[in-house]
């Protein structure tokens, strides 16, 4: 962000806008994607979605070099339209529909991908950026979906293929509300609202939170650090939090670990020194971690399998919304005070409120069938 935008005269409100188009797009296209799931197969979805993104990704070098606002907004949205098939929501429909017993563990290990991302990539952007340049950064990424993800998925990710495991689950994989049932409960209801809250806090601080350190006089490549122990926090976040759903009340697991980022939030107001904003974004990476693991288990749990994608979808929608609105905002707040500390606490109380609506939840449904009757 900070290169484009000082390279161009944009603001920094004006570059965040763009991940509003991208999550606008996210937004339109993620039920689409939840329906064709079931129809045109996991693993096509997969390998369409890696190879549009990587596609997105290296066109980001050429059109953004225009200096035009509009192109930037076009390609971030192309980005979300043409990934579409690498959402959360297709590979968490692979792991939901193969395994059981350990479902929230296999969810935590399988999305521990995104702290690795998080370890690693700023560390690589910010390298890249600094001796090669910014059109050259994007060219790496895109690589990585293009070269490093599509083979492995045309190789190795083969979720449709029937094991003696999944024909004893096949009863488990058809049971669940529809769609409209699901709607028509309040439990629907509370977890996109808490979803779409968490985000809008996490998705505000954590895009500017390099920007937010730099900006209280610490180095980028240190502020790439606290970015990357929040890649270190969200695996273990995800593996943690993976493992304590399976054996305890999962709403009650969410609470706790939504809960963490109302302290760091905080501190992060406070323009703390590195070690410390370092804590901070450890606190913070764990909920991330959190996030996706228990929205994907809750979904399955409080809905069942029979339309999850359709389900997941729309509440990833929520989330995507939420994604590309925060960014925005954050730094919108930013170009009017100087400062993040308002943002940062807001994002304090929209954590605290969405940690206390998932404790409404209840109990898991114990009999789809006897509660579609009721």
């Amino acid at each position: 962000m900070v290169p484009i935008t000082e390279e161009f005269g944009w603001t920094r409100a004006e570059f965040q806008l763009a991940l509003l188009f991208s999550t606008g797009a996210g937004v339109m296209t993620a039920p689409l994607v939840g329906a064709l799931l079931d129809r045109i197969g996991i693993r096509k979805m997969a390998l369409g979605g890696l190879v549009g993104l990587g596609a997105a990704l290296a066109l980001a070098s050429v059109t953004i070099d225009t200096g035009k606002l509009w192109m930037l907004y076009l390609t971030y949205t192309l980005m979300a339209v043409l990934g579409a098939g690498t959402i959360p929501v297709t590979w968490t429909r692979a792991i939901t529909s193969v395994f059981f017993r350990q479902r929230g563990l296999a969810l935590g290990i399988m999305l521990s991908g995104t702290g690795l991302c998080a370890i690693v990539i700023p560390q690589l952007t910010v390298f890249i950026t600094e001796n090669f340049g910014w059109r050259v950064a994007y060219l790496a990424l895109a690589a990585l979906p293009l070269f490093l993800a599509t083979p492995l998925v045309l190789f190795f990710f083969r979720p449709g293929e029937q094991t003696p495991e999944n024909d004893k689950n096949t009863t488990e994989v058809n049971e669940g509300f529809t769609f409209k049932q699901a709607i028509r409960g309040y439990r629907f209801w509370v977890l996109l609202v808490s979803i779409f809250l968490v985000y809008i806090a996490m998705s505000g601080m954590v895009p500017n939170l390099i920007p937010a350190l730099i900006d209280q006089g610490i180095r980028p490549q240190l502020a790439a650090t606290a970015i990357s122990v929040f890649g270190i926090t969200v695996i273990a976040g995800r593996l943690v939090v993976g493992y304590l759903v399976d054996i305890t009340w999962a709403p009650g697991v969410a609470a706790f670990a939504i809960g963490l980022p109302v302290i760091g939030s905080l501190v992060l107001a406070g323009s703390p020194p590195f070690v410390t904003a370092c804590v901070a974004a450890g606190l913070l990476g764990f909920a991330a971690g959190a996030e996706l693991d228990l929205m994907s288990f809750l979904a399955a749990k409080y809905f069942g399998l029979l339309n999850y994608s359709q389900i997941y979808a729309v509440l990833y929608a929520a989330l995507a919304l939420a994604s590309g609105i925060a960014p925005m905002l954050f730094a919108r707040i930013f170009d009017q005070f100087g400062s993040y500390e308002i943002g940062f606490n807001i994002g304090a109380g929209f954590f605290a409120v969405g940690a206390l609506m998932v404790l409404t939840l209840g109990n898991y449904p114990t009999d789809f069938r006897k509660d579609k009757e009721d």
